[in-house]
Order: C-alpha cells, then sequence, then structure tokens
C-alpha cells in the first residue's frame, strides 16, 4: 500500500484527492490542513508521497517544500491552483525539488479531478516508485566544442522525459554548446506548465530554447518543447523542415507523447539524429526510439542508477533500441561525440 498525505487548505479538494485515490485499491491517504499539520504527522508516520498545494495560510507550500528537502527529502507533487494562475511558481516548486506538478482549478474542483483521476493516479504512482526526490536545478555551463556547421544545421537531437525529466533536461541541455543541431523536446507535463519550463531551461542552457507553436522552423542553436496537450512533430513544408503541434488522439496515454515525436524525427532526419530516452515511468518513447535506430539514428538511453523511474529507459534497452545506456550527466557530452566531425 502506498502511503499518501495530502496537504491542502481545502477541504473539498482533501476529501476528493483523498476518494480518486483510495478507489484504485493502491493508495492509503492522510490529510492535512496546513504545513504545521503536515509536519506533525510527518514525525509519527513517514509518507511514500507528499500531494501539495502552494497557496496556503501560515505556511505556504514553498516555504515547506524548501524544508522539506533540507531535513527529509520525500517525493512531492504539487497540485495547485495557484500553479495554474501562475505556472511560474509550479516550476519554481520543481526547482526546489518537486517531482511533479498537476493542475487544480478555482472552480469545480471536484468534477475536474474527477474527469483527470488517471493523470493523478499515475502521476502519484511514479512518484512512489522514484528512487529520490528530485534535486533542486542548478546552472550549467556548456563546453566550448566546435560542431561543424554543415552537422550542426542538417542534425537534429529528439529527447523525450516524464517523471523526474525537469531536472534531467536541464543538465542535458546545459551541457550542449549555442551552436548545437536543433533539440526537439517531450517532457510529460499538465497544459499551462510547458511555457514557464521553457522559459527557466532557456536561463540554463546556452540554446534558445521556447515552447513550440505550429509552423516553427527547425533550426541549429533553438530547442523546442512540446505545449502541454498537445504532441510535437516534425514534418516537411516545401523545403523546409517545421514543427508540427496539434490535438491528435493520445499514444501511450500520453498527450505530447515522445513515441509521435521520435517516429516523426526518424521519418525527416534518419541516420542525421540523435534520440536520446531519459527517466520516467511507463513505455513511451521505447518503440519510437527503436524506430529511429532502425533508421540509422544515433540513439541513447538513461541508466537505472541515475534515473528517478527507470521505466521508459529500461523499456528501451528491453527493445534493443538504445546504442548506448549512460548515466545523466554523460549525456550531453554523450550527445556532442556522436555527432560527426565533418
Amino acid at each position: 500500500m502506498i502511503e499518501v498525505l495530502v496537504v491542502d487548505d481545502s477541504a473539498v479538494v482533501r476529501q476528493t484527492l483523498k476518494e480518486l485515490l483510495e478507489r484504485t485499491g493502491e493508495f492509503s491517504v492522510s490529510l492535512a490542513a496546513d504545513p504545521f499539520i503536515a509536519e506533525r504527522r510527518i514525525a509519527l508516520k513517514r509518507p511514500h508521497v507528499i500531494v501539495l498545494d502552494i497557496e496556503m495560510p501560515g505556511m505556504d507550500g514553498l516555504t515547506f517544500l524548501t524544508r522539506l528537502m533540507a531535513t527529509d527529502p520525500l517525493p512531492v507533487v504539487i497540485c495547485s491552483a495557484r500553479a495554474g494562475e501562475d505556472a511560474a511558481v509550479a516550476i519554481e516548486a520543481l526547482a526546489r525539488g518537486a517531482i511533479d506538478v498537476l493542475p487544480k482549478p478555482r472552480l469545480g474542483v471536484k468534477d475536474f479531478l474527477s474527469d483527470t483521476s488517471m493523470l493523478l493516479v499515475d502521476t502519484v504512482r511514479a512518484a512512489a516508485q522514484s528512487k529520490r526526490a528530485a534535486a533542486a536545478i542548478r546552472p550549467f555551463r556548456a563546453p566550448v566544442t566546435e560542431i561543424p556547421r554543415g552537422v550542426a544545421a542538417t542534425w537534429a537531437v529528439a529527447i523525450g522525459a516524464s517523471t523526474g525529466g525537469t531536472e534531467a533536461l536541464a543538465i542535458v541541455l546545459g551541457a550542449l554548446p549555442r551552436d548545437s543541431p536543433a533539440v526537439l523536446v517531450v517532457q510529460h507535463m499538465p497544459e499551462g506548465f510547458t511555457k514557464a519550463f521553457a522559459g527557466r531551461l532557456n536561463g540554463l542552457s546556452a540554446m534558445q530554447v521556447k515552447e513550440a507553436e505550429d509552423g516553427d522552423p527547425i533550426r541549429q542553436g533553438e530547442v523546442l518543447l512540446a505545449p502541454g496537450n498537445r504532441h510535437l512533430s516534425v514534418a516537411r513544408d516545401g523545403a523546409r523542415l517545421v514543427a508540427r503541434v496539434d490535438l491528435a488522439p493520445h499514444v501511450n496515454r500520453h498527450r505530447p507523447s515522445v513515441d509521435v515525436l521520435f517516429r516523426s524525427v526518424s521519418e525527416t532526419f534518419g541516420s542525421r539524429s540523435v534520440g536520446v530516452l531519459l527517466t520516467g515511468m511507463g513505455k513511451d518513447g521505447a518503440a519510437g526510439l527503436l524506430e529511429m535506430k532502425i533508421r540509422g539514428a544515433q540513439t541513447i538511453a538513461q541508466d537505472e542508477t541515475t534515473s528517478i523511474v527507470f521505466g521508459m529507459p529500461k523499456e528501451a534497452i528491453a527493445l534493443g533500441a538504445a546504442s548506448r545506456i549512460l548515466p545523466l550527466q554523460n549525456i550531453g557530452p554523450g550527445i556532442l561525440d556522436l555527432l560527426p566531425r565533418a
């Protein structure tokens, strides 16, 4: 049984989360109306996962999260109305150690959460399976590496990630120089948060990072991040390659899906691409990475030791989709090593 502590000042939200989780038979949920009560409950019985609101009286969720990460790191999932209004607050929570984020509207809370109960259950389950709480994101300095212009302008890197991916992406992108080939990223994240996440990555990377828009050109030195609840793929537009952002059906229960991105990159860039599958629960991206490899692409999977959740990389490795299996800190340099020198 997975022990979950829900910390939220709304009695309706607390009870709704408890009902949605416990109906699966996998979770035992205790409740706290504020962080002070939560601290006392944790002292009595340490939960496997905390679901935390941000805006609460007395002590806000970010302060509580910071204290928790400093004393007793636990997997924390943010579920907050404030995160929906100001996604930058949710991204700051991820930077301070939260492992994932869920949106919560101001009105119709119970109906909304019922509609998204699968996302809630999947997210809390993944957090429970994580090996540790996510570490704080720190700035990284890209190495001074010269990439031949012909290579940088004609190659692409496709990256997929889920639980634990916000930390992992900062490390990988931080290792890539400004003139790297175009990078396309799918990070499983709800709608409304990815623009702020792209902004944070932009401040940590030498490359330009933005939330992808339909029709964006695929170009050297730029990272395009799939918007929440939208697939990201690459398509031909005459002589150009452009980003396609759409509302096609979910794949592997996800939108955006890593498989959708990887398959489109395999079709458009073929052997002139590098596919990277990072930490995450489930199997999204494993089949797509294999397709990239079959078409001649270089492929990398994050290793078990450094993965917060060794689900997606494990599935890819089992399929024989990964040419290399690397620890997180070696993936950025590993991408550069796989690029031709002429």
